[in-house]
């Protein structure tokens, strides 16, 4: 859908009303630091590999914002896509070799174009390959932190992708979506913006002639039945379930997030006063949180779980208490000392997850008993109240 035939913006439950920009939009236009994810199909073709001029038109929207001031991280999306061409390959393959293989080719290939682009203006960029594995390991978690916060304090663009040369579950639906919000905090990004093929969140099926744009989404827990946007190229593998799985993510942690078209992205990334006029604005719906316990909500890979009775739900829940071994009936999982464990309530709920203290081989003789039963050195807590976050 372009610019010329979308139908007009329309009230939702959890939109602003036409007249004064919204705090939101105020926020997004004004904001210091930005992380911008671009996706494939907004990059390339099934024909002609990577779209120069799509390319360049993107870059010159990310130039004319950091020239107005503000930080920018590029999450960008393409890899696979660029090295179709190249390979004489008609479509996205479907089996892992060869995905890796036109990764390989094609980052090559996106990394120099987008060098090349940013010559234009004179910046200089850096490219940061990540996989889950950085995002799940805490160490590795803060050294992407400190490489990215390094190459920003030194004047480049950082350009951020899935290492998916390497990567095996990490290419799937959605990944890079994910991997916006997640680096989105880990800069301490001011703003997050979603761009793709599609300009929006509509409350229908945007190809049907009554759907309508959201403009403003409060809470993207209040969405219900909105409708998914139209089928993706072919090239990406994200689609608009991923893109709200991100948003809520972001604005979860304080930070506010446009969704809208990469056509569009000077518009999205306009630093007036009254922000971007385009897309759909995600209003940022809780607090900012520590980057552990944003690890721990959205990145960690949990290895176990630990079955708690009422009491330590209400202990860890109600008054943020650490998880001890008297509120523990029941171990699953094959985990050590220093992993994550989900921690699940009475009826299997999900309830939070945390770092735990012990291995699982040693959690069954301990489960059930008061502190003071155990010997000295297993008097401490299973799951210590800074180590857990609440789900």
């Amino acid at each position: 859908m372009t610019a010329a035939d979308r139908p007009a913006a329309g009230p939702a439950p959890t939109a602003s009303q036409p007249g004064a920009p919204s705090s939101t939009r105020v926020s997004l236009g004004t904001a210091r630091r930005i992380v911008v994810k671009v996706g494939s199909s907004s990059l390339t073709s099934l024909g002609g590999g990577l779209d120069p001029a799509r390319l360049d038109s993107l870059v010159d929207a990310l130039m004319a914002r950091r020239e107005a001031g503000a930080q920018v991280v590029l999450v960008s999306s393409g890899a696979i896509a660029a090295g179709l061409a190249p390979l004489s390959l008609r479509r996205r393959p479907r089996d892992l070799a060869t995905q890796q293989a036109a990764a390989a080719v094609g980052q090559l290939l996106l990394a120099h174009a987008y060098s090349a682009s940013f010559a234009r203006h004179g910046q200089g960029i850096g490219q940061v390959l990540l996989t889950a594995d950085d995002m799940i390991r805490r160490a590795n978690y803060r050294n992407a932190q400190r490489t990215l916060e390094r190459l920003l304090g030194l004047g480049s663009v950082p350009v951020v992708n899935e290492n998916d040369t390497v990567a095996t579950d990490e290419i799937r639906v959605g990944d890079n979506d994910r991997l916006a919000a997640l680096v989105a905090h880990i800069v301490g990004a001011d703003a997050l913006v979603l761009l793709s093929d599609v300009d929006g969140l509509y409350d229908g099926d945007p190809r049907g002639p009554d759907a309508r744009l959201l403009s403003e989404v409060a809470d993207p827990a209040d969405l219900g039945a909105v409708g998914v946007a139209r089928p993706g190229s072919g090239l990406g593998t994200g689609g608009m379930a991923t893109k709200i799985t991100a948003a809520a993510m972001a604005s979860a942690a304080g930070i506010p997030v446009l969704l809208a078209a990469a056509e569009d992205a000077a518009a999205a990334l306009d630093a007036g006063p009254d922000g971007p006029k385009v897309g759909t604005a995600f209003h940022s719906s809780g607090r900012r949180m520590s980057a552990r316990r944003f690890w721990l909500r959205h990145a960690a890979d949990v290895r176990g779980a630990l079955d708690i009775d009422a009491g330590a739900v209400e202990a860890v829940r109600k008054r943020r208490r650490s998880l001890l071994a008297a509120g523990i009936h029941g171990v699953s999982g094959d985990f050590d000392a220093g992993d994550v464990v989900e921690l699940l309530g009475p009826h299997g709920r999900p309830v939070g997850r945390g770092v735990v203290g012990y291995d699982a081989t040693e959690l069954p003789a301990m489960i059930g008993r008061r502190t003071h039963e155990l010997p000295p050195e297993q008097r401490r807590e299973i799951v210590h109240a800074d180590d857990l976050v609440l789900l």
